[in-house]
């Protein structure tokens, strides 16, 4: 089944259980997801990795709200952010541990043969199609950095 059907599905299951943190998390993620089919103009299906990407972005936005409203004490705020992120996250796959990661960006150094971090954008490249959304841009370009400085 489609990633946007499994979300279909869910999203009639958080109606009849009423739960209003999963209904608002889906609710957009439906909306991020037929304005990326409308986007392009065709009613084509999105690929499984435009959805993921889709489905990424709306974790990080949560994810990055609630640290600020944590940064401002407005614990009120951020809880229902991250239980928003929650709830989307289980469409993602299960993320890579940083020495999995670790482990693709120094293959990655090897194969380009990355002298520092002038070659930063070669390595982000590899790592990034090996990874195939399972993990954060920002905890990659981290490892990268450390391991090219």
């Amino acid at each position: 089944m489609s990633l946007s059907k499994n979300i279909m599905t869910a999203l009639k299951e958080a109606m009849k259980s009423k739960d209003q943190t999963a209904l608002t998390a889906l609710r957009a993620v439906k909306s991020a997801i037929l304005l990326a089919q409308t986007e392009s103009g065709a009613k084509e299906e999105l690929t499984e990795e435009q959805e993921m990407k889709i489905l990424q972005k709306q974790v990080k936005q949560r994810k990055d709200s609630a640290a600020i409203f944590l940064k401002q004490g407005r614990e009120d705020l951020a809880e229902p952010e991250l239980a928003e992120a929650k709830v989307i996250e289980q469409f993602l796959p299960e993320a890579m541990s940083e020495e999995e990661i670790g482990a693709l960006v120094e293959d990655a150094i090897v194969k380009t043969g990355a002298q520092g971090m002038k070659d930063m954008g070669k390595v982000m490249g590899i790592v990034n199609q090996a990874v195939a959304g399972r993990a954060d841009g920002k905890t990659i370009s981290n490892i990268v950095k450390a391991k090219l400085a």
